[in-house]
């Protein structure tokens, strides 16, 4: 199943930790953070991407297309065209990765409506954003999309919240104190989604349709979408604080998302 990822934002929420980098070449460890969504889906079979770019894409498709100077060790004749001979491998040569330039300023329904040229009528694809990490279950999400069939499935996470808690008596003694509590009860959008090719209907034209407002909206009025419930570790990188964690983790071999040797 073919896996969409949206990364051509601005990311200007964590423009402190890299001014000259788009959002998903944001490194975490030795890797961008999109090699890290990428490494889970293909870890689970899931090997075939379509990157929705924008935001500086020169710099996403010169990682990869340069991927394997970055990774192994080589040999070159200079003078000589091609010549390249790669002395050792990696596991990530089976990826097939389309690049698909979705416009500079568009909103994300539109980078998904742009990229339907690549998904074959009645296909089912693999939907998620460029700068999250999760541990979430792709077979069970997709076996629980498959059995109800609606045009889409989204993840839903209780995100934990980014400040700690504590509660006191009268006096001022502490009575409990919770590093990182749920921010909320009910869930919010963990981003892993399963869709249909139906999806597409609930797109409108033009570059200003966010996914997150009117076509959701629609979804839901035509009993269209979808919650698979997912209790695990989810965690997006909107701060410089939530980088330096996510790189303290994988730094750790404590990263829930690493399921690849």
């Amino acid at each position: 199943m073919k896996v969409v990822i949206l990364c051509g934002g601005y990311g200007t929420r964590i423009r402190d930790v890299a001014e000259n980098l788009p959002k998903p070449m944001i490194p975490v460890g030795n890797h961008p953070i999109i090699w890290h969504i990428m490494k889970y889906y293909a870890s689970l079979g899931h090997n075939e991407f379509i990157l929705c770019l924008g935001y500086k894409s020169n710099v996403i498709k010169d990682y990869f297309i340069n991927y394997e100077a970055r990774t192994t060790d080589f040999s070159i004749t200079l003078g000589k065209k091609d010549s390249m001979e790669i002395l050792n491998g990696h596991s990530e040569q089976n990826w097939k990765i389309t690049f698909a330039e979705t416009g500079l300023d568009s909103m994300t329904g539109s980078r998904i409506k742009k990229i339907k040229k690549y998904i074959k009528p009645n296909e089912s694809f693999m939907l998620t954003y460029g700068d999250g990490l999760s541990n979430v279950d792709i077979d069970k999400l997709v076996s629980f999309h498959k059995l109800h069939n609606k045009a889409l499935t989204l993840t839903g996470v209780r995100p934990a919240g980014r400040f700690g808690e504590i509660m006191s008596d009268s006096k001022g003694g502490i009575t409990e104190f919770q590093e990182k509590p749920q921010a909320t009860k009910s869930r919010i959008n963990g981003g892993f989604f399963v869709a249909n090719y139906s999806l597409f209907d609930f797109i409108d034209e033009g570059d200003d349709v966010i996914f997150e407002q009117q076509p959701m909206k629609s979804l839901v009025e035509h009993g269209e979408l979808m919650q698979f419930d997912h209790d695990g570790f989810w965690q997006p990188m909107d701060t410089m604080r939530e980088y330096k964690m996510l790189n303290e983790m994988y730094s750790e071999n404590k990263a829930p998302w690493k399921i690849w040797e």
